[in-house]
């Protein structure tokens, strides 16, 4: 059965789906909004993306402000660490991390609700990385924070990373004004 686990930072979830497995080969469900709303993750889906990326390509950490995106995360080829930081205004775990090695063994899906910044990093030789997203893309709205920030203490992949240039001039989170980030309220996601 697939397992919902709550992790350190509220609303994050890493998720474990049934694999069906013998010499054939193997089966999951990467979404089924019924099963995924008795767990606790009642949230609807408006777009779906894939990328694909090389060894060491950085994606992130990126946030919408006025659109917040919750993401729920999975590699279907390939490994990646996958981080989520948690952006939002006031809340207890401001500035805090969680990351977990997601990979086309384990099958592992991570949850990053609205409010939270979001990244990877690809540690295989390719990996496609999908994601279903909570609310539509609005480029205008992206924000980003700098990956290597120290405040973070994220302990990413220790080799050499390739950024976006969008990615390269990102803040440190101390740098982004009160207005540039999500606002909390207790008892939500938002």
């Amino acid at each position: 059965m697939t397992e919902i686990i709550n992790t350190p930072l509220p609303g994050v979830l890493l998720i474990k789906p049934k694999v069906f497995a013998d010499n054939r080969g193997f089966f999951l469900q990467t979404f089924q909004a019924e099963m995924y709303r008795d767990l606790g993750l009642d949230c609807t889906f408006v777009q779906d993306n894939h990328s694909r990326s090389q060894r060491g390509v950085l994606r992130g950490l990126h946030y919408q402000l006025h659109y917040p995106q919750g993401k729920l995360v999975s590699v279907a080829s390939g490994e990646v660490y996958d981080v989520a930081v948690d952006i939002r205004q006031g809340s207890p775990t401001f500035g805090q991390s969680y990351g977990m090695i997601l990979n086309d063994i384990n099958h592992y899906q991570i949850y990053v609700p609205p409010g939270f910044a979001h990244g990877f990093c690809v540690m295989s030789e390719t990996a496609d990385f999908v994601y279903k997203c909570s609310e539509f893309y609005h480029p205008e709205d992206e924000g980003g924070v700098l990956w290597n920030d120290p405040d973070l203490k994220i302990e990413w992949p220790d080799m050499e990373v390739q950024l976006s240039q969008k990615d390269l001039i990102n803040d440190k989170l101390c740098d982004i004004s009160a207005n540039n980030l999500p606002y909390y309220q207790k008892g939500t996601n938002k």
